[in-house]
């Protein structure tokens, strides 16, 4: 059973966004601001790229545009999983194409989602890589 995005609970999560459309990033913001994250913005792939390299603080989950400014989302992840191996990113594009896809996971994307991507989708997503599976042999 998926749990309604008002009834997820993510304080002390870091989850960034890198997109330049800003109806998008209004949209990721509303929706994940209602979980008690904390939501930090790129508008451009620089901007990403400088903060990652300078700021070594805890990332949970990455929201990334394939088309994004200055450096594209794709050598963003590169740039990324340099030093960051786990952090979760999903590639959430309009690119439909199988050599974006390809370009993406090769680059190290976790996941690959065309937009539109409805709220039920990224609720899925916070699920899978945000909160904890209690496991069938815990004690």
């Amino acid at each position: 059973m998926t749990l309604n995005y008002n009834d997820i609970q993510l304080p002390g999560k870091n989850i960034l966004i890198v997109e330049d459309d800003i109806p998008s990033i209004k949209y990721y913001e509303t929706l994940l601001k209602s979980t008690g994250a904390n939501v930090t913005v790129f508008r451009n792939g620089k901007d990403f790229v400088d903060f990652i390299t300078h700021n070594s603080g805890k990332i949970d989950l990455v929201f990334m545009d394939f088309l994004v400014p200055l450096v594209n989302g794709i050598e963003c992840i590169r740039i990324l999983r340099k030093d960051r191996k786990k952090v979760p990113v999903l590639m959430i594009t309009a690119y439909a194409s199988e050599q974006s896809k390809t370009e993406s996971l090769l680059a190290g994307c976790n996941e690959y989602i065309l937009k539109p991507i409805y709220p039920e989708k990224i609720v899925e997503m916070l699920e899978k890589y945000l909160i904890p599976q209690r496991s069938a042999t815990a004690v």
